[in-house]
């Protein structure tokens, strides 16, 4: 199963392990069971040796459906892979291998052959993928004619690709004839659904590359040849999702109203997906008021928006590695993963498969915002002890985070997350969260806090322009810290001259412990005034201002290494108004926003919880997704919201 590519060598593990127990409890790991007599499902018990809610006596049914070619498992989703599957999957490829090798069917001419309802998994099928992904884009603004309503006769019901000759080789060999894929794909519109729809491809007699039909300009997006969507219902979806409407809840309206089963939601999901991957997005990220480098920010994280993914598979970089990631390539791949979808339906032979990793998950920035194409995400770094003791006062101070989180909890979750510490659960609130704080300092036990309170993943790092435009989108993949902001700032173009933070000392800290030689954040650690006690007690007294007329008008003479819009080589990180408690250091009274006469009516730090305020609608879809998917849509979602509030900022200064 390895030769064919069927497994890769981490389910070969699991199988094997698994038989082992199966073996140790002198229980048999597969076994077919005959059940109704049925000609088209095969039905096997797998061993399972935990008990569970669809397991009561150790032992769960896999079915498997020739007509359709699907699994069923009722630990897993219908598309989802699991161990089960793959037991059953390997015990059929040892008794009947003939089920997983394509075998051709004949159709009514010779013309119009037809093979596999799938694509097998090989190199000519990541031709045709990569061909789609740099020749096939779908125009980022749709002309009227490609999305207006049609009746379903004005429809082709035949899809044939337009090309007649390779595009990769070098003679431009001609293609074969053209084979039938089905007779029974499906176009889905707005309308309802169009049934019995023709689609067919055509292959290079040289390399082998497959050619399907992809034409936008038909008015359809083709995602597997079995599924097709009309762009307007593609549009539609898009508007959906900047409302916080869900593919599944659109679907199901759909099918309440023109009562009619439409094809499995999850299944659209990925044919809008691969729609957007395809769309010529320039995911640009910039404000038309502040322009590609604003010289004042705001910097935030959004708890609440994680994937799920087991943080123990995280693997340790190699000892040369220095967190820095093509920014280009890594999001290529994650478009070319969102296109393949419609090409391998088995995710364990898709080699396009995006997982998290150290050495590969980068952040995104926009092109003219960034440095160059290599961004920084040294996450990696978040895992070993640190020694340093500004280090340390920066894990001290994630772990007040989690403890105020911790506050936020009904005294019954506590409890729960004690009983799952091994923590004595008696007391009052107070007690409990003491004993929690103790254990932390094991890192075993701050990871599984972290997973209870706020998910499997970091969350997100965003900064953004005081106008609410996000530049820098950053999913972690361990808890945030000022490590996440700094890799970001650190990847820009040029630093901004104020960074407004909820942790702006630590930020700092962090900013200049990095880069010793050069330190960022200067003059005075990032501070507004020398922190002389004359000036912290002018400021306990609200009596300092520090002026930075910059921020209103350029710098007739622009300082060495200053920033293009203000001229000023001066970096200060600040507290905002409602952050201003976070810390208990007095001379940190210098970073308050207030003593800055040029930032008051101009920062409206609201602008971040109003964005968090809107993304948290989106969580009961997003957290449910896997990491590929989330991250693409989360991307895709901020850079069409990012587009809809420089339309109305555009048309708030034309009316002016």
């Amino acid at each position: 199963m390895l030769e064919y590519k069927i497994f890769g060598e981490s389910k070969v593990t699991s199988c094997k392990k698994r038989q082992k127990a199966a073996e140790k409890a002198h229980a048999p790991l597969s076994v077919l069971v005959e059940v109704g007599g049925s000609e088209h499902q095969i039905f096997l018990s797998i061993h399972e040796p935990k008990i569970y809610h669809h397991c009561c006596f150790g032992r769960v049914m896999v079915t498997y459906n020739r007509k359709k070619n699907t699994w069923h498992c009722p630990c897993a989703k219908a598309h989802t892979s699991c161990l089960h599957k793959n037991i059953a999957k390997w015990h059929l490829f040892q008794t009947q291998k003939e089920l997983f090798v394509a075998a051709p069917r004949a159709t009514e001419t010779s013309r119009e052959t037809s093979h596999s309802v799938t694509y097998p998994p090989t190199t000519e099928m990541e031709r045709s993928v990569r061909y789609l992904y740099e020749e096939k884009k779908i125009p980022a603004t749709l002309p009227g004619d490609a999305i207006t309503p049609r009746a379903a006769t004005d429809y082709p019901s035949k899809l044939i690709p337009i090309e007649t000759t390779c595009k990769v080789c070098p003679e431009d060999p001609k293609l074969e004839e053209i084979l039938c894929i089905t007779d029974k794909a499906r176009i889905v519109g707005m309308n309802g659904v169009i049934q019995n729809i023709s689609t067919y491809n055509r292959r290079c007699t040289e390399c082998h590359m497959i050619y399907r039909y992809q034409e936008w300009t038909d008015g359809l997006h083709n995602f597997n040849d079995h599924v097709i969507l009309t762009l307007q219902l593609c549009l539609y979806l898009r508007h959906s999702l900047q409302n916080h409407v869900s593919v599944s809840r659109v679907i199901r309206t759909l099918e309440a109203l023109w009562k009619e089963r439409f094809p499995a939601s999850d299944l659209i999901f990925q044919a809008y997906c691969q729609f957007e991957a395809l769309c010529n997005t320039e995911y640009t990220y910039s404000c038309v008021n502040c322009g590609l480098y604003p010289p004042v920010v705001i910097m935030d994280h959004h708890r609440k928006g994680v994937f799920n993914f087991e943080g123990s598979e995280l693997k340790q970089p190699r000892d040369d590695f220095r967190g820095e990631h093509n920014s280009e390539e890594f999001w290529e791949s994650v478009h070319l993963h969102m296109i393949s979808r419609g090409f391998f339906e088995d995710s364990s032979q898709n080699p396009f498969l995006v997982r998290p990793s150290y050495q590969h998950w980068a952040p995104w920035i926009g092109r003219e915002t960034r440095k160059s194409n290599n961004v920084l995400n040294t996450e990696y770094e978040k895992v070993p002890l640190q020694t340093s003791n500004g280090e340390a006062l920066l894990c001290d101070a994630t772990e007040d985070r989690l403890i105020d989180e911790l506050l936020k909890q009904k005294v019954s979750t506590i409890r729960k997350l004690c009983e799952s510490c091994k923590v004595e659960t008696r007391g009052s609130r107070m007690d409990l969260i003491t004993r929690l704080r103790d254990t932390m300092k094991s890192r075993q036990t701050y990871d599984k806090l972290l997973q209870s309170i706020w998910g499997a993943s970091g969350g997100w790092s965003v900064i953004m322009c005081p106008h609410g435009i996000v530049y820098s989108l950053k999913f972690n993949l361990r808890a945030e810290s000022p490590r996440d902001f700094i890799d970001l700032l650190l990847s820009w173009k040029h630093l901004p001259n104020v960074c407004v933070y909820d942790f702006a000392g630590g930020l700092a800290a962090h900013a200049n412990l990095r880069v010793p030689d050069n330190p960022p954040f200067q003059p005075h650690e990032g501070r507004l005034a020398d922190p002389t006690k004359e000036n912290v007690d002018a400021a306990v007294r609200q009596k300092l201002k520090v002026h930075l007329p910059w921020l209103v008008e350029r710098l007739q003479h622009p300082e060495a290494n200053g920033h293009p819009t203000t001229g000023s080589s001066q970096h200060y990180v600040l507290y905002d108004k409602l952050n201003q408690s976070n810390t208990q250091d007095p001379r940190d009274l210098l970073r308050k926003t207030d003593v800055v006469p040029e930032l008051q009516g101009a920062l409206n730090r609201q602008v971040a919880e109003q964005l968090f305020a809107a993304l948290r609608k989106n969580n009961y879809f997003l957290n449910n997704m896997g990491p590929s998917s989330h991250i693409f849509l989360m991307r895709n979602i901020i850079e069409h919201r990012n587009g809809h509030l420089n339309e109305k900022l555009l048309n708030r200064q034309l009316i002016s």
